[in-house]
């Protein structure tokens, strides 16, 4: 059976490529996500492929989609739906939003108040909908991708710390290679593209998530794991005491969490049925650059959150 599952796991991979060229550290972050039920965080400059990735990862998956774009006059209820007035049966009738699907793209979340973002953000934590009098649940799977403008672009509102912690990855997405650009031009001057196929339906997406939840991590891995997180927190007992007025707030618990899902995905997606310390070295930037609130003395020093966590693994000891 878990060669099974990895076949398929290859087999989305292909379906996915004959419309995404290169970014193949961002599609296996996206489906460890998925199969991991958490959601993600996307930043990067427009023309990056986000939406037609998602969008052919939903087709592969045989999953509907929907995308919602943010912007500064948006509403909650644009995105959860509302009761709106028959005044031809005198009575009120819901119409349910964009987040009634599996995969959602909340295309440039940052753009819109803080108000919407919360109203999405609540969404994705309890997956369910209160609109007038009635509770709708989320049918699973129900997989959200936002992608966020970088900070130093204007008219953006800054998601809060707090918000931030529940995307179980951020994912910083840079521009594709020279090569891969030009297939990118020449497939779409041409006007050639193959269409994708639906090559896993919902029972084999279940079994797919049973095999990740039953990779091994052996007790020694989980311990340098929670001391991976516990040096963000009190970095002097690590021999890290230069860090310390570097960081504001460390990695919160659901760090914890989130880290023992996603190294067995990577595991996994390796065609290991073990985790190794790799594994961790992988996705722990992906899992914590976002969960590590910097001082303003490290802003104003050019300190990133990505440095801290690179001083971090070279620093603590692994097994």
């Amino acid at each position: 059976m878990l060669q099974f599952c990895m076949t398929k796991i290859e087999l989305i991979k292909q379906e996915i490529a004959k419309v995404i060229v290169g970014q193949e550290k961002m599609i296996d972050a996206l489906l460890i996500g998925f199969f991991c039920e958490g959601h993600i965080l996307l930043e990067g400059v427009p023309g990056l492929a986000k939406t037609t990735t998602v969008k052919a990862m939903a087709q592969a998956l045989g999953l509907d989609f929907k995308r919602a774009q943010f912007t500064p006059d948006l509403l909650p209820s644009d995105i959860l739906g509302a009761e709106i007035y028959d005044p031809k049966n005198n009575s009120f009738k819901i119409k349910k939003g964009p987040v009634f699907t599996n995969l959602l793209l909340a295309d440039e979340i940052n753009r819109a108040p803080a108000k919407v973002q919360s109203a999405l953000l609540e969404v994705m934590q309890e997956k369910q909908v209160t609109l007038g009098d009635h509770t709708f649940s989320i049918t699973p799977p129900f997989f959200v991708m936002a992608t966020q403008n970088p900070v130093e672009q204007e008219g953006v509102y800054q998601l809060p710390e707090a918000q931030l912690d529940r995307f179980m990855l951020k994912l910083v997405v840079g521009y594709n290679t020279k090569k891969e650009e030009l297939e990118i031009a020449r497939r779409i001057s041409s006007g050639h593209f193959q269409p994708i196929q639906a090559i896993i339906n919902k029972d084999e997406l279940e079994a797919i998530k049973k095999e990740i939840q039953a990779i091994h991590i052996d007790e020694e891995l989980e311990e340098y794991m929670i001391e991976l997180i516990d040096a963000t927190r009190y970095p002097q007992n690590y021999g890290l005491k230069e860090l310390e007025d570097y960081i504001y707030f460390g990695a919160s618990p659901r760090v914890s969490i989130d880290m023992f899902k996603v190294v067995k995905a990577v595991a996994y997606f390796h065609k290991r049925d073990y985790v190794l310390p790799q594994d961790i070295a992988y996705i722990i930037f992906d899992l914590m650059r976002h969960r590590i609130v910097l001082t303003y003395e490290a802003e104003a020093e050019g300190i990133t959150s990505d440095a801290i966590i690179q001083k971090v693994l070279e620093t603590v000891r692994v097994p």
